[in-house]
């Protein structure tokens, strides 16, 4: 298809926002964007530009004492009639609006129009993000070329509405299996109900009392919750078996090994096995460059809350912030969208904190 990335859209955060909208990208479908990002930074002089996958990096390399990273990726969830991107008022309606090709277009605006920047930067266009873990450009190029992530300071482009939030919680999840005996449902008081049993447990996650803790001004609130649960054999029969999926979102100042020591003592006496864990990152905010973003911006972050790729970067010894003009309200929403403003502001400010004074 011919490239709908022209130099006049490249030179508008907003319209670059809809083209980019309206090429279609759902996780593992992203050869076509990654093609038009590719195809633009190969033709800008001050770049080195590589790819791997439908990953996209490019650099600069002008010798600066620092380097930062702004990065954002370039699946969306799959559609809901929400393609292509209409415009109503100050609202562009479509899907990945606000997560996260809006960010994008900041990175991929800034690449072409900013020839020399104050710090060294590398712009990352990554696939598969939406998906499991296996799939994500982050991940994989960490793993395949860990040099290209290489900084001092990185931004991730959530969306945050416009302003920083810092870090992320650390997710986990977990199943707890319930056992019985199995009975027929008339002389049920040969069994014993496996989801019965359930009783206990959900009364325990019921009056779970959220801890709150404040890192670096930044407020995370932790959350427990069963997100899941199976069981039964058939409307005649008493259960043997129950499993119920808890998902525990822990504070940045915790470890995955503290947390599952925590899920483990609050859940004792039960069978719990850990099923999936991702670490959280603390809010990065002590880096000059850090605070100097935090200037351009002129807003105090808030706390992450949620798990977002700036935990990549943190375990790499990179500082990280989320940062972005979507709502994350309506990320994943069918009536996703994101305010021009919102666009422009931002693009404003990242211009702002990047350009030589």
């Amino acid at each position: 298809m011919e490239n709908p990335l022209t130099p006049e859209v490249l030179a508008d955060p907003v319209a670059l926002t809809r083209a980019l909208v309206d090429i279609e990208s759902v996780s593992l479908n992203e050869k076509a964007i990654a093609d038009c990002v590719e195809e633009v930074l190969r033709k800008v002089p001050h770049l080195t530009t590589h790819r791997f996958g439908n990953t996209v990096m490019a650099r600069t390399d002008l010798g600066r004492d620092s380097r930062v990273v702004l990065a954002g990726h370039l699946d969306t969830v799959p559609l809901n009639n929400n393609l292509p991107a209409t415009m109503r008022g100050d609202l562009m309606y479509g899907c990945g609006t606000s997560d996260m090709k809006s960010g994008v277009a900041f990175a991929l605006h800034l690449a072409v129009t900013l020839p020399e920047p104050r710090y060294d930067v590398t712009y990352f266009f990554y696939e598969a993000e939406e998906i499991e873990q296996r799939y994500n450009g982050l991940f994989l190029v960490a793993e395949a070329h860990p040099e290209w992530l290489t900084a001092d300071f990185a931004v991730l482009l959530e969306p945050t509405y416009g302003v920083v939030e810092a870090g992320c919680q650390g997710t986990m999840r977990a199943v707890v299996t319930l056992t019985g005996v199995r009975a027929h449902s008339a002389r049920s008081w040969h069994g014993v109900n496996a989801i019965h049993r359930a009783g206990e447990l959900l009364r325990r996650l019921e009056e779970y009392q959220s801890r709150r803790v404040t890192i670096d001004g930044c407020d995370y609130r932790e959350g427990l919750n069963a997100v899941r649960i199976n069981g039964g054999v058939a409307g005649n029969v008493v259960p043997d078996l129950c499993e119920i999926e808890v998902n525990f979102r822990f504070a940045p100042d915790r470890t995955p090994a503290e947390a599952e020591a925590h899920l483990r003592e609050l859940l004792s006496g039960y069978d719990l096995r850990i099923t999936d864990c991702a670490a959280g990152a603390r809010p990065g905010l002590g880096a000059d460059v850090a605070k100097e973003f935090l200037d351009a911006v002129g807003e105090a972050p808030i706390g992450k809350l949620g798990w977002t790729d700036v935990a990549r970067f943190a375990a790499m010894g990179i500082p990280a912030l989320n940062f972005g003009p979507g709502d994350p309200n309506f990320a994943h929403h069918p009536d996703e969208h994101v305010e021009l403003s919102k666009i422009r502001d931002g693009a404003a400010t990242l211009h702002r904190w990047l350009a030589r004074p």
